[in-house]
């Protein structure tokens, strides 16, 4: 995947997004310099692994002599790092994302970046991960059909400049870009991402609570609990963050998601549950449909 002018590129977080990345894009033919940016033991062990040819810690020295700077790290941590690095970045220099939430961290760039923003910052959020993080995660086939979405900046042109060349790194890698609306990702992400999390954790917990010291809980579950309560494991650390920048959405969600599940509850004994059944076997006819597509 030869590009013209990325020859460098910054990594900060070399975790299960950003390790994943590291070894994908070497995989796939990048034959420029990784620069990862972490703790030192992360980067210790992410040296060794090969997932990057040089670490640094600080990540103002981390970004020197980069053309493109990924932050791969939990929103929060996005959000200061625009602010800790962007002015200090080299005019030629991109810096993307991969947070999980946009408007915030769009309104962060945009500042930092004033009337250069549109030129500086490509904000993206690959739809990709696993229940568990760390660099030991890392996996070069985790992007592989997997969409990356991207959600300009007003008036930005993604494919021109640097950020094309970055979208043909991510296109390289087997990922699927899909340009989408900044509020709508948001939005859409509540529904499809962090609403199913919020969900996961509060059965798991709730099982926990009722059923958490009986012997046969594990022995008997059955794989419905287990399907519904896998994502159950993920880092507070990363959904805090989440949470904290999409609070309306999120809100928005769960209060449709009680409503219904109220609804179910009143009519277990009434048609109506067969009803609600229906709709369920719907949606899931059409998830189907559209993977076999």
């Amino acid at each position: 995947m030869p590009t013209a002018r990325i020859q460098q590129i910054t990594i900060v977080g070399t975790g299960l997004i950003g390790g994943s990345f590291a070894l994908a894009i070497k995989m796939h033919g990048f034959a420029g310099r990784v620069v990862g940016c972490d703790r030192e033991p992360v980067l210790a062990r992410a040296k060794a692994a090969g997932v990057i040819d040089e670490g640094v810690v600080d990540p103002v020295r981390a970004t020197r002599g980069s053309q493109a700077v990924l932050l791969a790290t939990p929103v929060g941590g996005i959000l200061d790092l625009i602010e800790r690095i962007g002015p200090t970045l080299a005019e030629g220099t991109l810096l993307t994302d991969v947070g999980s939430t946009k408007g915030e961290i769009a309104a962060r760039a945009q500042a930092v970046f004033g009337s250069k923003a549109a030129t500086r910052f490509l904000p993206g959020h690959p739809m990709a991960g696993k229940e568990r993080s760390g660099i030991e995660q890392a996996d070069a086939d985790l992007f592989e059909d997997a969409v990356w979405l991207v959600t300009p900046l007003p008036g930005q042109d993604v494919e021109a400049g640097l950020s094309g060349e970055c979208l043909e790194l991510i296109r390289g890698i087997g990922a699927r870009v899909v340009v989408l609306d900044l509020a709508r990702h948001d939005r859409l992400c509540a529904w499809i991402s962090h609403l199913p999390q919020m969900l996961s954790t509060a059965l798991a917990a709730t099982v926990v609570d009722e059923l958490g010291d009986d012997p046969e809980l594990l022995a008997i579950g059955g794989r419905a609990l287990r399907e519904t309560t896998r994502i159950a494991s993920s880092p507070y650390s990363m959904w805090r963050d989440i949470a904290l920048t999409n609070t309306k959405n999120i809100e928005e969600a769960l209060v449709r998601l009680e409503q219904r599940l109220a609804h179910i509850r009143e009519n277990l004994r009434t048609p109506e549950l067969k009803t609600e059944f229906e709709r369920g076997n719907q949606f899931r006819r059409r998830d189907a449909g559209a993977q076999t597509k």
